[in-house]
């Protein structure tokens, strides 16, 4: 994440959203941004207020509006989660500045044996409806993950992921 503040991320991050503050996307993103900020805070009681309030926030965001977005993961700015629900980010996922997340996107670990590896995405990725990214790939900037595409692999800047198990099946310029 960049220096910005948490507040000036979701200014930000409120742009990009046709429905304003009436998107569920948007307020999944704002809990999350304002929950991250408590690992800049030393350990100390407000830390540990802080993060009971985290938990809590982030248990609603994941009732209210079906997107668990933990405050471990690493957010870029301005990520569009275009429809809400069923979105899964695991907490060690990174995701780069202009990525868009579509309904029902899994981006997880593959195994219980390596439970910290995640998906590490570039900037100005797209992940289509249904797409599942599994383990530590790594998806290069500009790619596009197509819908249902399961993604186990890593993928190139500027390519086209589909299928199950996904596929390269053009390369677009970056």
């Amino acid at each position: 994440m960049s220096h910005m503040g948490a507040w000036a991320h979701i200014r930000e991050d409120r742009t990009l959203y046709r429905e304003g503050w009436l998107a569920q996307g948007l307020w999944a993103l704002a809990i999350h941004r304002l929950s991250a900020g408590r690992f800049a805070r030393r350990r100390g009681v407000v830390r540990s207020l802080w993060g009971v309030a985290a938990k809590l926030a982030g248990k609603w965001a994941e009732f209210a509006c079906g997107i668990s977005l933990p405050e471990t993961a690493t957010i870029g700015r301005r990520l569009r989660i275009e429809h809400f629900g069923g979105i899964v980010v695991h907490g060690s996922t990174v995701i780069g500045d202009d990525c868009v997340l579509r309904q029902n996107v899994t981006l997880g670990n593959r195994s219980e044996a390596r439970p910290l590896e995640a998906p590490i995405l570039g900037n100005r990725v797209q992940i289509g409806a249904g797409a599942v990214v599994l383990g530590a790939v790594r998806i290069g900037d500009g790619a596009i993950i197509g819908a249902n595409a399961v993604v186990l692999s890593d993928v190139p800047a500027g390519a086209i992921a589909v299928g199950n198990p996904a596929r390269i099946i053009e390369r677009a310029s970056v």
